[in-house]
């Protein structure tokens, strides 16, 4: 697993991108990824459009959830952070 915080390293932009992506890619809508990591729609919505960072729990929850999908989630999160190490 990636440091937890590899995440909280990357830039805003890139963190509405990264969760939007990474939704899409567990097949769930912004209110069922509120039920699996425990925030308001409000906070994914204000995440995905930028408003917003979220707090290091939250993105290591999305983090945990895209290394459970194995190679899908393991080829997103790469692609994120093939230059933070």
């Amino acid at each position: 697993m990636k440091k937890p915080n590899s995440m909280a390293a990357l830039e805003d932009v890139k963190i509405a991108a990264l969760i939007r992506e990474a939704r899409q890619l567990l097949q769930l809508s912004q209110v069922e990824l509120t039920s699996k990591i425990g925030v308001s729609f409000q906070s994914v919505n204000r995440w995905e459009n930028g408003r917003n960072r979220p707090i290091s729990l939250a993105l290591q929850q999305i983090e945990r959830l895209l290394h459970e999908m194995g190679k899908p989630g393991e080829n997103l999160l790469a692609k994120y952070f093939r230059n933070q190490d």
